[in-house]
């Protein structure tokens, strides 16, 4: 199931022309792994502070 919607968003992605889609789906990801990296970390509260 998982594989099937990021499948889909890739097409479509690729199928409109969307390259600012993809951009904004890296960011998405990058930020999401940097908050569960350092959850434990004492940078921990300065990251959340960005937010």
């Amino acid at each position: 199931m998982k594989n099937e919607i990021i499948r889909e968003i890739i097409q479509f992605i690729f199928s409109n022309k969307k390259w600012w889609l993809g951009t904004i789906l890296v960011l998405l990801v990058a930020l999401g792994g940097l908050l569960v990296l350092t959850e434990g970390s004492a940078l921990a509260p300065f990251i959340y502070a960005l937010f």
